[in-house]
């Protein structure tokens, strides 16, 4: 099974969203089958086979998400990010100013999906790995 330090070892060598395909090609054959990552502080829950899961520690301090959702603004920097305009933290910022609670990543289905602080589905996008 996979260790959280596998995990962060295949983040360092992620600079922006450019590098995301690879990060879940790393991810996959480490034996991760999905993730999901919390956006107020950055913690994340990792699953594989047979139910296996660990969780991460906070990355960083609280971030306030916004109420309401922003679908135009999160769009906008999602966009900027997998062009590698802008940093993980960064992203993770503008996310949770445009509302996004939490994002959800099943590496076999290739989908990676946002959600609001009610749970509710923001976006849905294929992962092109």
């Amino acid at each position: 099974m996979f260790t959280l330090d596998q995990i962060n070892e295949a983040h360092s060598k992620v600079r922006s969203g450019a590098d995301f395909p690879q990060y879940i090609k790393d991810l996959l054959s480490l034996g991760v089958l999905k993730y999901s990552i919390c956006v107020c502080d950055g913690h994340a829950e990792y699953i594989g086979k047979e139910d296996y899961s660990i969780h991460s520690k906070a990355e960083y301090p609280i971030l306030h998400i916004a109420s309401e959702i922003d679908s135009g603004n999160f769009k906008y920097h999602l966009k900027a990010h997998q062009q590698g305009e802008t940093d993980y933290l960064t992203f993770c910022r503008n996310s949770a100013e445009a509302g996004v609670n939490k994002w959800t990543v099943d590496i076999l289905a290739k989908t990676c999906t946002y959600y609001d602080r009610s749970g509710n589905l923001v976006l849905e996008e294929k992962i092109p790995i």
